[in-house]
């Protein structure tokens, strides 16, 4: 089997995947420590603390740590999501011993240069700018909060500039004491590589960590809300959203499948009725986000401040006509795309070393494709209708409007059609 799992006696996991015929390897660290565990008063630690893992270490500068990639013709990179932050390298063969170093250097000996703290400090509040000045990131951060308000999965992973603006040295090491424990750490690797070898060396450099409390976070309540700006841009951004199962409730897999016949292409029903046939917009699309115990079935769409009102009410029909009369075809081909998405996806290392830290970050194992395929190929046309009639009994909607959008409808003119 060319999944290998093992844990050291300290909690700290290595999952790899060898992959025949490639000469390069994608590895990295996985973290259990997003934004959905930052205390109010740390909003956006999470999000700083990757990029200070980029600002030196007691053995390399900024430079060094990316000369020691870019010098082997590798790639280095980290992200922070709501429930995860990972660190991640891609490198020939002959280097992953090499981004293992650097990676477990990051994370096992950071420095938090004062100076550079304040200089990465400076980076992240133009980061933090960039994103208000693009709607599309303003109205995805709105519709969470008014979804999961006044909850860590409702807020920004960037966190308000006030808030970052204080932090200090004091305040990332915290957090750090509190979420990097080995526990909470998952080393996953894909392609050339060698299983055996990446557990010796990940039991040299990771073996001595104390073991620690695991982190915990509170459970997601979606709830529901809205929010609207009237500003002139040139259009009008609505996101509509209901909730939808969690990633560890098998109803995912319909959530996925619906959401794609929805709205997940370009033989769709919102694009099909609101692009081709009525020309309301130019973008439109419906998706799933799951976290571990919640998640969201979001609709999206730009478009003019005169149009708003009648692309808002055609996607509360297109959910409900969804509930009488979605087909075979439409399933099948949602289906088919979805596998082939995620067939298509694994192709690449990175892909696969990403997807070995996410399964065994939720199921403590990795599980055969084949049983993810098999998940899938067993969702019919009727538990989809099922489905979008749960949609049309829900509590609770959220909104969020940006733009031209006085004509918009409230969340409660919406779900109150929605249930009619």
């Amino acid at each position: 089997m060319s999944v290998q799992h093992h844990t050291l006696g300290n909690g700290f996991q290595i999952v790899t995947e060898a992959m025949p015929g490639l000469n390069s390897a994608s590895l990295g660290i996985w973290v259990s420590a997003g934004g959905r565990h930052e205390r109010i008063d740390q909003n956006g630690i999470a999000h700083f603390l990757e990029h200070m893992a980029f600002k030196g270490t007691t053995t390399r500068s900024s430079l060094q740590i990316a000369e020691a990639i870019e010098d082997v013709g590798g790639y280095i990179n980290a992200y922070t999501s709501r429930e995860m932050t990972a660190y991640f390298v891609r490198v020939l063969e002959n280097d992953v011993a090499l981004g293992l170093d650097v990676i477990s250097d990051i994370l096992l000996n950071p420095m938090f240069d004062p100076k550079e703290i304040e200089i990465e400090r400076g980076v992240i509040l133009q980061e933090i700018g960039q994103s208000l000045d693009t709607p599309d990131d303003v109205i995805f951060d709105w519709l969470q909060e008014v979804s999961y308000p006044d909850q860590p999965l409702g807020r920004t992973i960037l966190g308000p500039s006030a808030r970052v603006s204080a932090f200090n040295r004091d305040n990332l090491a915290e957090f750090v004491a509190e979420h990097y424990g080995p526990g909470q750490m998952i080393l996953s690797a894909a392609g050339a590589v060698d299983h055996e070898a990446i557990v010796r060396t990940a039991e040299a450099l990771f073996g001595e960590l104390p073991t620690a409390k695991k982190s915990t976070m509170l459970d997601g309540q979606f709830k529901g809300g809205e929010r609207r700006a009237v500003k002139e841009l040139e259009q009008a951004h609505f996101a509509f959203a209901l909730e939808s199962p969690g990633i560890c409730d098998d109803a995912v897999y319909t959530s996925q499948i619906y959401s794609m016949a929805l709205g997940g292409g370009m033989s769709s029903r919102l694009f099909q009725e609101a692009r081709e046939k009525r020309g309301l917009c130019y973008s439109i699309f419906a998706q799933v986000g799951a976290f571990r115990d919640t998640g969201t079935l979001t609709l999206y769409s730009g478009t003019s401040g005169g149009d708003i009102a009648g692309l808002s009410h055609l996607c509360i029909d297109e959910i409900r006509r969804s509930a009488e009369d979605m087909c075979d075809a439409e399933v099948a081909r949602a289906r088919t795309q979805l596998k082939a998405g995620l067939l298509m996806g694994l192709e690449s290392p990175a892909a696969r070393c990403e997807r070995l830290a996410r399964m065994v970050s939720i199921w403590g194992r990795v599980p055969e494709l084949s049983e993810t395929i098999a998940k899938i190929d067993a969702v019919n046309v009727q538990g989809v209708k099922d489905f979008a009639a749960g949609l049309c009994a829900s509590s609770a909607a959220s909104l969020a409007v940006y733009g031209p959008v006085n004509s918009a409808p409230s969340v409660d003119e919406l779900h109150a059609k929605l249930v009619a």
